[in-house]
């Protein structure tokens, strides 16, 4: 992914019909259609694998780290399906809460056996999935908790919310590290190797911090408008955000994965490598394959798009959702994407190469 350029191949696909590419270049499913960039080459095929109804806008989506299991969240529950077959297996729900709570963002731990939520009463809680009960309740944030990332050891929790910090929990002994800045946090992630939190805000920055130490590495400037998506790709060394100027960009920070650190309080600022430009509304989510090969993102146009990570060019525009697509996930083993919408659904498609 260092390759410079900026990928508008495909910008007009969003929002359009099917009928406005060739037949070979699209896909239709009973409630769906996929349409294929006429403008490179395809290499992608997509199918819908399951359309799982929610009482609610669903809010996120995550795999389970062995692919099997795809958790969600909406008002007052989080829920575990069956990727294979698509039946609902657990539902999660605290009873000692009343009126309406939107789980915000769902996590599972690395071994599986635990998913985190995060909730709209600025509680982040921890399940056991086999028992359906809380195992511990991080209590520290003070307004509404938007994004939960685990490292990749299972030892941390990283916690993003409305009261302008990024919390560090420890999961064994709950104590917590509080990251300040001056705007709303809406999105986080943790680099593969667990040495650094990214963190997308309302203030267009995404801010790149050093786990151990808790200083500011990187302020990564360039989006229009408040960022809502952040995800470390597979080697660590590049950063994908999604913004509400409706697009993507790649960041390289691979000189921190090198142990070069920058100063960031000099003022020092780092262009963005690529732009993703193509959707037509705001960009709420966004992740990266597994390989690398793939970035996928979905907006509030409705649309959900492939993007080459490459060269930022649209592989595939795909359209099933009735509304906002809040939330995407790909699987760890590759083939499967998700999508939580406003629309109360979640859906699971494969993806596969020609």
């Amino acid at each position: 992914m260092a390759s410079s350029s900026t990928g508008a191949g495909g910008a007009d696909l969003a929002g359009s019909v099917p009928s406005d590419v060739p037949p070979e270049y699209r896909k239709e499913g009973a409630d769906w259609f996929a349409e294929f960039n006429p403008s490179t080459k395809r290499v992608l095929d997509i199918q819908l694998v399951h359309s799982l109804d929610h009482a609610s806008v669903v809010c996120c989506v995550q795999f389970s780290a062995d692919g099997k299991y795809l958790a969600t969240g909406g008002n007052r529950t989080a829920q575990i399906y069956d990727v294979k077959t698509g039946a609902k297996i657990c539902i999660l729900a605290d009873e000692s809460v009343g009126g309406d709570l939107y789980i915000r963002s769902v996590r599972f731990s690395p071994d599986g056996k635990y998913l985190a939520t995060a909730a709209d009463d600025h509680q982040i809680r921890v399940w056991d999935i086999a028992t359906k009960l809380i195992r511990v309740v991080f209590d520290g944030h003070e307004q509404e908790v938007y994004s939960l990332a685990f490292s990749h050891d299972g030892q941390l929790i990283v916690s993003g919310s409305a009261d302008k910090t990024v919390r560090i929990w420890n999961v064994n002994t709950g104590f917590s590290r509080v990251l300040t800045i001056d705007a709303t946090v809406t999105s986080v992630a943790i680099s593969p190797d667990g040495r650094y939190i990214a963190a997308g805000s309302l203030d267009k920055v995404v801010w790149v911090w050093e786990v151990a130490t808790g200083v500011i590495v990187e302020k990564l400037r360039g989006h229009k408008d408040s960022v809502y998506s952040v995800a470390f790709t597979p080697d660590g060394k590049g950063l994908i955000s999604g913004s509400l100027d409706k697009t993507l960009k790649y960041w390289d920070v691979g000189s921190l994965i090198d142990g070069a650190k920058k100063d960031v309080e000099a003022g020092s600022e780092k262009a963005a490598t690529m732009d993703f430009v193509g959707h037509k509304d705001y960009v709420l989510s966004g992740a990266v394959s597994q390989d690398g090969r793939w970035v996928v993102s979905g907006s509030k146009d409705r649309n959900v798009q492939f993007w080459d990570a490459a060269t930022a060019t649209v592989q595939c525009t795909l359209q099933g959702h009735k509304n906002s697509v809040i939330s995407v996930d790909l699987n760890n083993a590759g083939g499967l994407l998700a999508t939580g919408s406003g629309d109360s659904h979640a859906r699971i498609w494969s993806y596969t190469s020609l």
